[in-house]
């Protein structure tokens, strides 16, 4: 696991000043704090930050081939590297390193831009070919690690792990896209491949990107996978179980590979105790695990993370959380580098700042829900959905969005008893719906947050489009199966994997996601829906596969999240910083807001009449993220 960072003339053969290299290279030391390599040649600069995981002795990078023809820089793990070592041999390539990364030079000499069809695993490179005058990017097929870029005005290509290496470029011009603040506060992300700032892009996952001297412009990435949800597959529920037990336990296999300590979060939820349960099966001696609670009850799932830390007799490490940990924020900011809002980013950094003292390795529950189907958020959707079917939209818009309009808000009502965003999301269609029921600040509610001028730079668009994006390339009639994609592409890249890996690296840890294995995906997505969402029970097949390894109260109780009390935090302690921030100057000056609108939501919250607490803290972290683009500009 590790940062990389380059700098690459598109135009001709300039020499890059090896200070600014170095710099914008160890502004992601925290990524790396192993090693640090930097290589130099007319019109090319690469670098590398390097924690050591796997061939701790030889695996430095940039790693070059036997000629010094090719060379990489390299963020992640290659799980079928040992499998692809021989093949590569009996082609010639000779190895000088145990390195996953050295599979990746050979594949490229081998197979080309076709080498990421035959790599299983986390990454994100940069490989300069020079008999080819080419640097070729790519990105993992979920997204799991990060990859920035911007084409800069006098022709210079700059990438790195994360926006920070681009925006430290002093070539670089930092505006804002009122697109990607539209984004932001529709999802509480900026959604791929858009940034914060205007010229700056995240390359798509399952994406590469190939830049060859002398381009006038920026290229398109090219996509070089995807899932396909076919629903093709008959196995029966009973056989179903059997093959998931043993696709999962394949894939956390692989993941256990490591030359440092290794161990896996353990939050008491379903996907995380099933990854445990399956290491349990796999090693010889008890699996490091680690958790955190909260000392709010309504929070603390640590109980029935002990639950299945004592049934494995794991060596099991937990630290109870204050209830008030919101000293983050300002934290927070500079780790994402944009405006994110999901406020279970706190417990993450928490409970990785708790692992890597005792791992470097640790493997998570991440993409259980998504690819399992177990959020609630499903069930409701294709309840709606059934209602959309049978009626079409023309009757649908007028009917529901008329019964919406006069329908009170109910924020203390259960989801299932809100029936004025209920009616909304029936007025709408598919796609829309579905990214109004995901939304962060609903978009009546964007629309008398956002100021006049605000609302003209943004003209037609509006977050919904994305969705409505993806969905025409989804390629399925199935309901369940359409929002499943729609949360790949959205959801689990912007949100779950974004949060992952900026909590991890600042504590230098690597997190390895087995359920977001790609061949596990591709598989699950041939089950029908019924094996995943059976009889009103999310995950079913995942489930009951491990109705023997786990206990029944952490399979079956109601989900809990990882969550904090965001709502008592912003009427009691966070109060007075709430008001400031959110009307502070920074936040009006920036054009974005209508005053009045924010001065109604802190009201209304802080006198209890709603609960306003994800649209206030979407907006406090939004002037965070201000506080950090100011700081910017003054170093």
């Amino acid at each position: 696991m590790c940062g990389i960072s380059g700098l690459f003339d598109t135009q001709g053969m300039r020499d890059f000043d090896r200070a600014l290299a170095s710099r914008i290279n160890n502004i992601q030391s925290h990524r790396g704090p192993d090693e640090d390599g930097l290589h130099f040649e007319p019109g090319l600069a690469l670098g590398h930050r390097r924690l050591s995981v796997i061939d701790l002795a030889t695996g430095q990078q940039p790693l070059f081939n036997e000629d010094d023809s090719v060379g990489i820089v390299f963020n992640g793990e290659i799980y079928n590297f040992q499998e692809l070592v021989p093949e590569l041999q009996a082609l010639g390539h000779v190895f000088k390193t145990r390195s996953d990364t050295e599979v990746i030079v050979h594949a490229w000499e081998a197979w080309g831009p076709d080498c990421v069809q035959r790599l299983r695993g986390m990454f994100s490179f940069a490989l300069w070919d020079r008999k080819q005058q080419t640097l070729f990017l790519a990105r993992d097929r979920m997204g799991v690690k990060p990859m920035h870029y911007a084409w800069l005005a006098d022709g210079t290509f700059v990438f790195g792990s994360e926006l920070k290496v681009i925006t430290a470029h002093p070539g670089f011009r930092r505006d804002i896209d009122p697109l990607a603040v539209e984004e932001y506060f529709a999802l509480g992300y900026v959604a791929d491949p858009r940034c914060i700032y205007r010229n700056a892009h995240k390359l798509l996952p399952g994406h590469t990107l190939t830049l060859r001297r002398g381009m006038a412009q920026l290229p398109d990435s090219q996509p070089y996978w995807d899932v396909r949800f076919t629903g093709d597959n008959r196995i029966a529920f009973e056989e179903a179980q059997v093959e998931v037990r043993e696709r999962v336990r394949e894939s956390v296999r692989l993941r256990m590979i490591a030359d440092v300590p290794l161990g896996a979060f353990l939050s008491g939820g379903v996907d995380s105790s099933a990854v445990v349960a399956t290491m349990a099966g796999l090693s010889e001696h008890p699996v490091r695990t680690c958790a955190i609670g909260f000392d709010d009850p309504r929070f603390n799932e640590s109980a029935f993370a002990q639950m299945v830390a004592d049934r494995y007799q794991t060596d099991h490490r937990l630290e109870i959380v204050k209830s008030d940990d919101f000293d983050l924020i300002d934290t927070l900011a500079r780790l994402y580098d944009e405006p994110y809002a999901d406020s279970s980013a706190i417990p993450t950094y928490r409970v990785c700042q708790i692992a890597r003292h005792h791992v470097t390795v640790a493997l998570s529950g991440d993409g259980g829900d998504e690819s399992f189907g177990g959020y609630r958020r499903y069930r409701m959707h294709l309840g709606e959905e059934r209602v959309r079917q049978r009626f079409p939209i023309g009757l649908r818009r007028p009917l529901f969005g008329a019964l919406a309009s006069i329908y009170p808000k109910a924020d203390w009502a259960p989801r299932q008893f809100r029936a004025k965003t209920t009616f909304q999301g029936l007025a709408m269609d598919t796609a829309q719906a579905y990214c109004h029921s995901v939304s962060h600040v609903r978009g009546a509610l964007r629309e008398s947050l956002y100021s006049s001028s605000f609302k003209r730079s943004l003209g037609s668009y509006r977050a919904h489009d994305l969705f409505r994006h993806h969905a025409a390339q989804a390629r399925t009639e199935d309901p369940l199966a359409l929002i499943q994609y729609l949360d790949y592409k959205t959801w689990l890249v912007g949100d779950i994997n974004t949060k992952v890996d900026r909590a991890s690296m600042a504590h230098s840890l690597e997190v390895r996601e087995p359920l977001m294995d790609h061949e596990l995906i591709e598989w699950l997505a041939t089950l029908p829906s019924s094996h995943k969402l059976r009889a009103g029970e999310g995950k079913a097949v995942f489930k009951k596969a491990f109705e023997g390894l786990l206990p029944h109260d952490v399979l079956y109780r109601p989900k809990m999240g990882f969550s904090v009390p965001l709502a008592t935090w912003l009427r009691g302690p966070l109060a007075v910083r709430l008001r400031e921030s959110v009307l502070s100057t920074r936040m009006m000056d920036s054009g974005f807001f209508d005053r009045s609108t924010i001065e109604r939501l802190v009201d209304e919250h802080m006198g209890a009449r709603h609960d306003h607490s994800t649209a206030l803290w979407t907006l406090l972290m939004f002037d965070a993220f201000l506080r950090h683009d100011e700081a910017l500009g003054v170093e």
